[in-house]
């Protein structure tokens, strides 16, 4: 039962959304007739009101925001802060702590060999390698208390935008359907919300865009056009590529429109559209290449350039070849980029190995974006291909598709612009789906009632989980809690400190340890590497004055010892 119970842990989320999505559906079935007939009155009454809410259309998407924000900050006690535990999120947090210290990049450090870590670069400057989105967002959480609370925000203002963007493409009621289960799925507990990836501010981002336009072509208004214009400066800061594919079919779009369209005056279009996008854009593509001229020395390179030039051997997109292997002066470094990085890359060159590597990439997002409860929706997928107003959405999920192939790598974030789009296309299924019947029966206006109800069920369930202490995901908090354990009991003793960290020779290359604030030598902690007894010297004499120790990042109970080779521990 064990073994059972093991092979199984990774997907039991999965499993329990199935079970509880068959027995729904089968009560529906056996209740049809009944259902039919009559229906409880809290029912009807929940759904008069969110109805009534519905029409509200900004009070609505204010509604979805705030909700998902307090419900997070009221599990709090019980689900904790999250603490980082992968490379981005260490480099998110590294751009989060230089900028809210009113600095762009911070100096190359003297010792800067012995902090040499992933996803970061120390030549010509000391930065995150990711552009300044993310790290935005963070440093305006650390300067409210800290960094979570930027991305506890970000996330609700995503729900806010999806809702905002459904009510521009759907009915007021189907738009605050959709954005509710967005904030169910991927508002509360995904790791959007419990970690520091940028993917709830990507996502944003996409939301404003999609919703802006079917307004700018209805009204061409300024205000519509400052959303796209903001969406579009957004992608270009967190994820470029990824943004410039979803970005392309709506330039084509617009383009077009100012063309052919007759309607409105070129004038005006000219005043309320073309002009506030051209400064909005202009005024972000300015502070962008000024960052990248801080960072890197030239406003053309960005960081992410000279992070993989130093040290990748695999590439990023398929028709690129990988590169000769640099100069590692870490094994920790070595074994990811060559190890890791660039056997992934071979492992998907071959047609069988493509053919795989892109089912997984469907079944990743399958289950972080839908799983088995809205996959319900996908009943009547078939009817969105003959829906005319869906034809748009479906063109950019193409493209969308074509630039997720493209590339070596993909994550649910990377796709994170295309969020609403998503949901749209859901929604819009559920509302083909509402109109089932059989047997003369409505089973498809129960089956979309289920759907909130099955997520909201999931929800409670987890977070029951976590109270009653039943394994049926990864613990709570969120991150390596080991390394934060070891940090806390650091910052609070007397004196600054420095930890030389080492490992075991099967260490996993995304367990890592040393990452550093900003302002290294300000830090209460610095973290290095452990480059043997000689080469440590240099980082002790020029850290004489801190107490220094010596930690496995590998053990299951990490201790502090005191380093005394050559260290002066006072």
């Amino acid at each position: 039962m064990q073994n059972v119970y093991a092979r199984l842990a990774p997907y039991l989320i999965l499993v329990v959304e199935l079970v509880l999505m068959a027995a729904a559906g089968l009560l529906i079935l056996r209740a049809q007739r009944r259902v039919s007939r009559s229906e409880p009155h809290v029912l009807r009454s929940l759904e008069r009101f969110f109805d009534r809410l519905a029409r509200r259309r900004g009070l609505a998407a204010l509604a979805v925001g705030a909700g998902v924000i307090v419900t997070r900050v009221a599990c709090i006690p019980i689900l904790g802060i999250p603490e980082p535990r992968f490379h981005d999120e260490f480099s998110f947090l590294l751009a989060a702590d230089t900028f809210a210290h009113g600095r762009v990049t911070n100096p190359t450090h003297p010792m800067w060999i012995h902090f040499e870590s992933f996803h970061i670069i120390h030549q010509p400057t000391y930065m995150s390698m990711y552009p300044p989105g993310q790290g935005l967002v963070l440093a305006a959480g650390q300067m409210l208390g800290h960094p979570w609370i930027g991305q506890l925000v970000i996330t609700g203002l995503m729900c806010s935008s999806i809702c905002w963007m459904l009510q521009a493409w759907l009915p007021p009621g189907w738009a605050l359907l959709g954005a509710i289960l967005a904030g169910l799925r991927i508002g509360i507990l995904s790791y959007w919300m419990n970690s520091y990836f940028c993917g709830s501010l990507i996502a944003m981002a996409g939301a404003l865009i999609l919703g802006a336009l079917p307004r700018i072509l209805r009204y061409a208004r300024l205000r519509d056009a400052a959303a796209m214009g903001l969406g579009l400066a957004v992608l270009a800061n967190t994820r470029p590529f990824e943004g410039l594919v979803y970005s392309l079919p709506f330039a084509a779009v617009l383009v077009g429109w100012v063309v052919t369209q007759k309607r409105i005056p070129l004038r005006t279009i000219a005043c309320r559209v073309i002009l506030p996008l051209v400064l909005i854009l202009g005024i972000a593509g300015s502070a962008t290449a000024y960052y990248f001229w801080r960072v890197t020395g030239s406003p053309f390179t960005m960081p992410y350039q000279i992070n993989r030039n130093t040290y990748a051997i695999a590439p990023y997109f398929i028709w690129q070849q990988p590169k000769p292997e640099p100069r590692y002066r870490h094994a920790v470094m070595r074994d990811f980029y060559r190890d890791f990085e660039l056997r992934d890359y071979e492992a998907g060159r071959s047609a069988c190995g493509f053919v795989q590597r892109f089912l997984f990439r469907l079944g990743t997002l399958w289950a972080f974006y839908a799983g088995p409860i809205l996959s319900i929706a996908l009943l009547a997928l078939p009817c969105i291909f003959r829906d005319r107003r869906m034809r748009f959405p479906m063109l950019v999920a193409g493209a969308v598709g074509i630039g997720m192939v493209l590339e070596i790598w993909t994550g649910a974030h990377y796709v994170a612009a295309a969020t609403g789009l998503f949901y749209l296309l859901l929604v819009q299924c559920l509302r083909h789906l509402h109109l089932w019947q059989w047997r003369g029966q409505p089973v498809g206006r129960e089956l979309v009632r289920a759907v909130p109800a099955l997520c909201l069920a999931m929800i409670i369930l987890r977070i029951a989980a976590v109270i009653t202490g039943t394994p049926i995901e990864p613990p709570w908090p969120r991150g390596n809690l080991r390394r934060s354990a070891v940090l806390k009991r650091l910052e609070s003793m007397p004196g600054q400190q420095l930890v030389v960290v080492q490992y075991q020779p099967d260490h996993p290359t995304h367990n890592e340890w040393v990452y550093n604030r900003a302002d290294i030598d300000a830090a209460k902690v610095v973290w290095a590497r452990d480059m043997g007894e000689s080469e440590n010297q240099e980082l002790l004499a020029y850290f004489k004055n801190r107490q220094v120790w010596r930690v496995d990042g590998d053990d299951p109970s990490p201790k502090l010892e005191p380093y005394f080779h050559g260290a002066s521990n006072r």
